[in-house]
């Protein structure tokens, strides 16, 4: 045997082999072409399909991560102008109970102080009632005392006497 048989085809071998392949040729292309071709098709368009898909979710994903930030900056501002407020209240709420303290505090000294006037004239009043009762009394004892002598009341009537004349 030689060494080029081995190497090198015989031509009725080729020639089959071609034959044998076009007729394969043929009948993939008869019935295995198309859906392969439609197969292959099909999975191209749902690659697409999903790029596509995976884009709009991308987007998508963008606008809420949008949506989500303004949100957030919403929540923000709202929960500062509601601190804001609440510290409106409480400031007002507290000017207003120092005003009121004010008044009410003003309102009992004011009351404290006409009670107190009240009692000075009362008890002035009173010290001059005793005064007067005392005085009287002190006015009687000495008056009894100078009148039970009869030389002493003579002498008080002149005494008197002689005052009204003089005045």
């Amino acid at each position: 045997m030689d060494s080029t048989q081995f190497v090198t085809p015989g031509f009725g071998l080729v020639f089959w082999t071609v034959i044998t392949f076009l007729f394969l040729l043929i009948i993939l292309k008869k019935f295995a072409w198309k859906p392969i071709l439609g197969a292959v098709s099909e999975r191209e368009e749902s690659i697409k399909g999903a790029l596509a898909a995976a884009e709009e979710a991308k987007k998508e994903m963008q606008n809420l991560q949008a949506d989500n930030e303004r949100i957030l900056k919403e929540a923000r501002a709202e929960r500062d102008g509601m601190l804001k407020e609440a510290r409106e209240m409480k400031e007002n709420i507290v000017s207003d109970a120092k005003e009121q303290a004010k008044v009410e505090a003003d309102k009992m000294i004011k009351q404290a102080q006409a009670t107190i006037e009240s009692e000075k004239k009362a008890a002035v009043a009173d010290i001059k009632n005793q005064v007067a009762d005392l005085s009287v009394a002190i006015a009687e004892k000495v008056i009894k005392e100078q009148l039970s002598d009869k030389d002493r009341q003579l002498k008080l009537v002149d005494d008197m006497l002689g005052d009204i004349k003089l005045s």
